[in-house]
């Protein structure tokens, strides 16, 4: 069995979160599990690896009585879907977001992250892959 590497813990996401390219308007993916400092993305195309994305998460007013969070993230890993080869799954590293949007994402780890004791292969995590 492989050691964890992890630092931070990792929750699988409940809740449908569409996560959009702020500067184009499209869609990335959608959320499907976040840590303090990342998330995975469900996608329906491979994501250029090691690039800043300028990335806007719109948001329930349940969670915060922002509109949207807006913040920059990198792609650090991106894998065809093994159940279902037409998605990817693409872990991101947070690489910029401001003190008030990062309290609402922290918001969002806790009410919509599902701690889980055991993950799939497919819920990778998002700095080793």
């Amino acid at each position: 069995m492989v050691a964890e590497r992890r630092k931070l813990s990792r929750r699988n996401f409940s809740y449908y979160m569409r996560v959009l390219d702020e500067v184009t308007g499209k869609l990335i993916g959608h959320l499907s599990d976040i840590s303090t400092d990342g998330f995975k993305l469900v996608c329906s195309r491979p994501v250029q690896l090691r690039v800043d994305f300028r990335l806007r998460i719109d948001q329930t007013s349940d969670i915060s009585d922002k509109h949207f969070l807006i913040f920059s993230a990198r792609a650090i890993w991106c894998k065809m879907d093994y159940l279902d080869p037409s998605t990817y799954q693409v872990g991101f590293n947070i690489t910029n977001m401001p003190p008030s949007d990062y309290e609402v994402f922290l918001k969002m780890f806790d009410v919509y992250g599902i701690k889980s004791t055991a993950h799939r292969r497919s819920n990778s995590e998002y700095i080793w892959g």
